[in-house]
C-alpha cells in the first residue's frame, strides 16, 4: 500500500474516531498527520544535483536504437510478475547503446535478475548496474 493511500486511511480513520468522541475538543479540526517522504526522496535530489557522475532519465538518448533498447529491457522487466513494484520502476537509461540501471529493488536476486534482463538486450558489456537494495527501517 503506498504512503499516500496509508496516510489517507489514517487521516479518515482520525476523523470518524474524533467525531465519535464526547470529549469538547472533539469539535476542533484534527492536525493531518505529517508527511512522509518517498522512500527515493534522497536519492532524486542527488540526482537532481549538477554533479553527472551517474546517468539520470534526461540522459536517455533520442537515437532509434537507444529507444528500443529501453523499451525491450523495460518490457522485460514489467513482464515478470515476480518483481517487486519498485523493481517494475527502475531508471532503464541507455545512451551510446550503453545502458545504465538506477533505483531501489528490494534484494539482491532483484536486482540480478534486471541486471540480466537487461544484458540479454544490450549485451553483456553494455550494462552498468547502479541499482541499490533497498534499506529497511
Amino acid at each position: 500500500m503506498s504512503i499516500t493511500k496509508i496516510n489517507v486511511l489514517l487521516l479518515t480513520i482520525f476523523a470518524l474516531v474524533s467525531v465519535g468522541c464526547s470529549d469538547p475538543k472533539a469539535s476542533e479540526s484534527p492536525k493531518p498527520p505529517e508527511t512522509v517522504d518517498a522512500d527515493n526522496t534522497a536519492k532524486n535530489v542527488r540526482d537532481d544535483n549538477a554533479s553527472k557522475a551517474a546517468p539520470i532519465p534526461e540522459d536517455q538518448s533520442e537515437e532509434k536504437r537507444d529507444v528500443e533498447i529501453t523499451a525491450n529491457i523495460r518490457k522485460a522487466v514489467v513482464a515478470d510478475k515476480s518483481l517487486s513494484s519498485n523493481a517494475h520502476n527502475v531508471k532503464i537509461i541507455t545512451s551510446g547503446g550503453e545502458v545504465a540501471l538506477r533505483g531501489p529493488v528490494k534484494s539482491e536476486a532483484e536486482k540480478m535478475t534486471i541486471e540480466a534482463k537487461a544484458k540479454e538486450v544490450a549485451g553483456p558489456d553494455h550494462v552498468h548496474n547502479l541499482l541499490e537494495i533497498e534499506i529497511k527501517p
